[in-house]
This record gives structure tokens, sequence and C-alpha cells, in this order.
């Protein structure tokens, strides 16, 4: 990030509320197609009706929410006096428990009271974005060097996502260039479609990512754009990870064109896939250290 921040040293909330008003449509997606659907139709949910939907929306602010709203706080910090650290500090740590094994739980999605613990922190988050933004205003930084980069990959995104946004809005598409509703085997046996529906994990990665991509044009200076900076590319990195490992098995395997499997990347690990993604956050890194010298110089 460049080190001479915007005119009056705050950093505008205009990427931060972008990215607010991305999860608030994927959240209520999930409440309305988790209400409406039964649980036998969704993946590891067994919670009927709006409980179902207000369960598994919890959920989603645990993970991935909580994790992109550490980010967010970091933003909101930039426009913020340093007392504003004694909201953000604690937001960071209670958003941070959901990384704790067991809060959050691939095979059991139904909401646990330890969820509400990373909720309060995405909810502090928020209240930190709207102060930060009656203190710096709304405006979204001027175009950057990699901007054109960042919409070209915002599309790829777009277009891998097209099954996953059918199936968190709770309908299949016509199996054709991507495949949705063709039975495809389990490892345990069982037999079920291709594409489930309700919320997946590489649809959480794809907007990791996008998240990641509007995030990184916010300008930062000091060590609080030095933590943001290097943040945002391990999220850009992972997401990103997620995204192609999930579209690969889903797309390719149980098409039965391919046999090998991409490891999972959910949880860190000491895993080839892990040295994947931090080559790829240290990329980011160094071209986002990169664009900010350049705008520096300009």
């Amino acid at each position: 990030m460049p080190e001479d921040g915007p005119p009056g040293g705050l950093t505008p909330q205009g990427e931060a509320i972008a990215t607010w008003e991305l999860w608030a449509l994927v959240v209520l997606a999930i409440l309305v197609t988790y209400s409406r659907l039964e649980p036998a139709a969704l993946y590891h949910v067994s919670r009927e009706g709006i409980e179902g939907g207000l369960s598994r929306a919890l959920v989603e602010l645990n993970f991935p929410i909580a994790l992109v709203a550490v980010a967010l706080v970091l933003v909101a910090l930039g426009a913020l006096p340093a007392r504003g650290w004694w909201a953000g500090g604690p937001a960071i740590a209670l958003c941070a428990v959901t990384a704790w094994p067991g809060v959050v739980d691939q095979d059991d999605l139904d909401a646990r009271w330890v969820n509400a613990v990373p909720a309060l922190g995405v909810a502090i988050a928020l209240v930190l974005t709207a102060v930060a933004t009656r203190r710096a205003g709304a405006a979204v930084t001027a175009r950057l060097r990699l901007d054109l980069l960042r919409v070209g990959l915002a599309v790829v995104v777009l277009l891998l996502s097209i099954p996953w946004i059918a199936a968190i809005l709770g309908f299949y598409l016509p199996d054709g260039v991507f495949i949705m509703e063709r039975q495809a085997l389990e490892a345990d046996g069982t037999t079920i479609a291709a594409v489930h529906l309700g919320q997946h994990h590489g649809f959480m990665g794809s907007l990791i990512l996008v998240s990641a991509l509007l995030l990184s044009r916010s300008r930062l200076s000091g060590r609080l754009g030095t933590a943001a900076w290097l943040y945002v590319s391990l999220a850009f990195a992972y997401g990103g990870v997620n995204m192609v490992q999930d579209a690969w098995n889903e797309q390719l395997v149980k098409r039965g064109w391919l046999d090998w499997k991409i490891p999972s990347a959910l949880q860190p690990g000491l895993d080839p896939i892990w040295l994947v993604v931090l080559g790829v956050a240290a990329l980011a890194a160094l071209a986002l250290r990169w664009e900010a010298r350049a705008e520096s110089r300009t």
C-alpha cells in the first residue's frame, strides 16, 4: 500500500461498503434458500423453515464472512483515530475465533451457541465501517494500475461461479457447459447431485477472492497498510485456491473427465496445497507492492 494516504490521512470506505453489500446479498440468499428447501436437498444441515435459514446464515457469518471482516476492520481503522483499536482489536479477536477447530464443522453446519462469538466480531466490524464512512466518506479509490487485471479476474470468477450462484438461489441449471443435477458417486458410496443446492465452499472462495480484489484498492499507510496488504494477499490466495479446487472436482472429476482431485485447502495444514496458497499469496503481495510504489511515484 502507498505510504502517503488520501488527503486528510483518512481512508474512504467505498470498497468496504461494496464488500458489505456483496455479503449482504449472499446472506439474504442463504436465508431464503435454507428456509424454503428441505434439509435433505441441502448439505449437512438438519433444521427446517426459518429456523434453518437463520441457522445457516449465522454459520455463514462465521465462515467465511468473519475472515473477510478482519480486513474490513483494518480498512475502517484507516479512517478512525487511534482509540478505534479499542473496538477494532476485540473485533479481530472475535472474528478469529472462527478459525478455532470445531467452531465451524463442515460435516455439521447447524448453528451452535459458539457461532455467536465470531458473529459478534462481524457486527462490530460493520459498526466500525459505518463510523469510518461518516468520517471519511464512501468514495472509491481512483483508477489504479492493476484495475484492468482486477476486472478480468472478477469476470473469470463470475463465469466459474454460475452453477454455485444457481445453487445458492436454490435451483438447478440444465446440464451443459456446467453440470449440476447429474448424479455423482461420493467417497462414502452415496450418490448425490454433482452440485448440491445451497452454499458451496467454492463459492465462498469466489466471494473471498472478489472481496480481496475490492479491498486491495483501499489506500492505507504505515504498519496498518502493511498488515492489510499482507492479509488481503493471503485472502486472495485462499479464496482462489478453494474456488479452483471445488470447481475442478465438481466440473471435471464428477463429469468423469479426470480422476485426480485437487486436495482440500479449507483448513491450514502442513500439506502441499498450502504451499500453493502461500505461493499465490506471495505473488499477490508482490503485485500490490509494485502497484503501491508505482502509484506513489505519480
